[in-house]
């Protein structure tokens, strides 16, 4: 079995065994990813490093979407980056917006 396969049928058993819907799972693995790498880090959720933890992951999650179908699927690869992202981004914009009204 490939690398792209093994990886889909453990998503598939993610999927399965939560029973969530995939855009869900998106929104749920992006803020733990976040959290996960704000952990590893110590650094800040207001550094773009745990942020780009989660797009790293994104991008690898997509990749082996892509090498599993064989082609790029670009409403719902663009659905999975959203969804992924959206929050990560939006608390990291946040907390930016707050350390620098902070330290005016």
């Amino acid at each position: 079995m490939t690398l792209p396969a093994l990886y889909h049928a453990f998503i598939d058993w993610i999927g399965d065994g939560t029973g969530l819907p995939d855009t869900l799972l998106h929104i749920h693995a992006g803020m733990a990813i976040l959290l996960l790498a704000r952990l590893v880090t110590r650094g800040s959720l207001a550094t773009p490093v745990p942020l780009l933890v989660v797009a790293a992951a994104e991008l690898f999650n997509e990749v082996m979407d892509r090498l599993y179908f064989g082609s790029w699927r670009w409403p719902d690869t663009i659905a999975d980056v959203i969804n992924t992202l959206f929050w990560p981004t939006i608390l990291f914009i946040g907390l930016r917006l707050r350390a620098a009204h902070i330290l005016k």
